[in-house]
């Protein structure tokens, strides 16, 4: 054995558990103020909740789209000067804003703190691209699916804990998000190694590169990795169907209230957390990345479609498992696109994937419920289809499966890893 993998091993399970701990913390902070910042908005703009509901479309728009315009800005960057300066500095970023959040006397500067959370929340490019940097190949996938947890856990979590502080006191979430950002900086700076070593970095920073549209470029010279990026996409705007039309669908269809979401919540939560932690890892190697991805698809089809024509509320419960499931593709994906790039390009990768997941934020709630409200109108062209939206996302899914098996044929994937064979006994030796 190579005695340095010794000695790097420790070392590159503790900078894992580093990154888990801050995508963990960064999405309790953002998972701590959700509960809590529409009725902050509802305060500023004097009472009105319809003046707020305005406001808070606003607020969601912007955050995604400073998602969009500085993700691959801050892959290029990591790829030139290092992951760790741009994670910790985005960490520091995040919990001074979510100071001037807590403070804001005014709605602008509400607004302009949570577009600062966009641009700072863009760290979890660098974040995926550290992953890619330390992990081998045949190992990736697990990897990514613990960073998926990690959005389980943080979803899961920190609604729960932000609705508690919230009715202390309106602000005090954005005072705890506050101190959870501030002290993983103060964590990761004694403790986070870098990633990317001087000779495997980028030899300058090409701002022609690091924008939206410029990112997809890299994509372009990679055609394998281009046709997952579009799968990306579809995985990405499907799930906007649950995030624009869960709730609304659930309480139409089924008369849900709100305890009954929130238990349905935690279970997708849970279900997620569990997906990704626990099945990945096992399932990469047995299984191989291709296999994973398509099971992955095929099981989240058979998610979405189950919410879209379950006639009564027990099926709808049977699809929250097959849609978890689903979580198995992404993982895997992630892994396959960082296994066709180059090394000093994994941060411009991730901003570009970023980006496609903020560019189906944008769009993506307003295409689901504006064809949920349609469906359930007056005006609706097919009676009794209010699962529409999920439908839609079942065909997303099914092209996003057919595109995967096109495209992974006869790509160079680590395929299953085949069990060591059996050691043939040393005569020579005692008994």
């Amino acid at each position: 054995m190579d005695p340095t993998e010794t000695t790097e091993h420790p070392r590159r399970r503790a900078a894992v558990i580093f990154i888990f701990v801050t995508v963990l913390i960064d999405i309790l902070s953002f998972g701590i103020i959700i509960p809590v910042l529409p009725h902050l908005i509802v305060e500023l703009v004097g009472g009105s909740i319809a003046h707020a509901a305005v406001w808070a479309s606003g607020f969601g728009t912007v955050f995604m789209l400073m998602q969009f315009v500085c993700s691959p800005i801050q892959g290029a960057l990591s790829d030139r000067f290092g992951r760790r300066a741009v994670i910790l500095i985005s960490c520091c970023g995040l919990g001074v804003d979510f100071v001037v959040m807590a403070l804001a006397p005014v709605l602008w500067l509400l607004f302009v703190g949570r577009a600062v959370s966009g641009m700072c929340a863009a760290s979890f490019t660098t974040a995926n691209a550290y992953i890619a940097d330390i992990t081998p190949r045949e190992k990736r996938a697990a990897a990514f699916g613990l960073l998926g947890a990690a959005f389980g856990l943080g979803f899961i979590v920190g609604p729960a804990v932000g609705g508690f502080l919230g009715h202390i006191w309106i602000r005090l979430p954005f005072w705890v998000a506050a101190c959870l950002s501030l002290t993983n900086f103060c964590y990761g700076l004694l403790v986070l190694p870098e990633s990317l070593p001087r000779e495997r970095r980028s030899s300058r920073l090409e701002w022609k590169q690091a924008n939206p549209l410029g990112s997809l470029l890299l994509l372009k010279r990679y055609p394998q990795v281009f046709g997952l990026a579009v799968v990306f996409f579809l995985i990405s705007l499907a799930q906007y169907s649950l995030n624009a039309t869960f709730v609304l669908y659930t309480d139409y269809r089924f008369g849900w209230g709100t305890n009954t979401v929130g238990y349905a919540l935690g279970v997708v939560g849970l279900c997620t957390a569990i997906v990704q932690g626990g099945l990945v890892r096992p399932l990469a190697p047995k299984l191989g990345d291709r296999r994973l991805m398509l099971m992955g698809l095929a099981l989240a089809v058979a998610g979405y479609a189950i919410f879209g024509f379950a006639p009564v509320a027990w099926l709808f419960w049977i699809g929250i498992p097959f849609l978890c499931l689903g979580g198995l593709a992404g993982p895997p994906a992630q892994s396959v696109m960082t296994q066709q790039v180059d090394p000093a390009e994994q941060g411009r990768l991730q901003g570009a994937l970023s980006s496609l997941r903020s560019f189906a934020g944008i769009f993506g709630p307003l295409l689901f419920a504006n064809l949920f409200a349609l469906f359930i109108s007056k005006h609706a062209p097919v009676r009794d289809f209010s699962g529409v939206s999920f439908v839609l996302a079942a065909i997303l899914m099914l092209a996003a499966l057919v595109l995967t098996a096109r495209v992974t044929r006869g790509m160079a994937i680590p395929g299953p890893v085949p069990l060591p064979a059996p050691r043939e006994p040393d005569v020579s030796e005692p008994l």
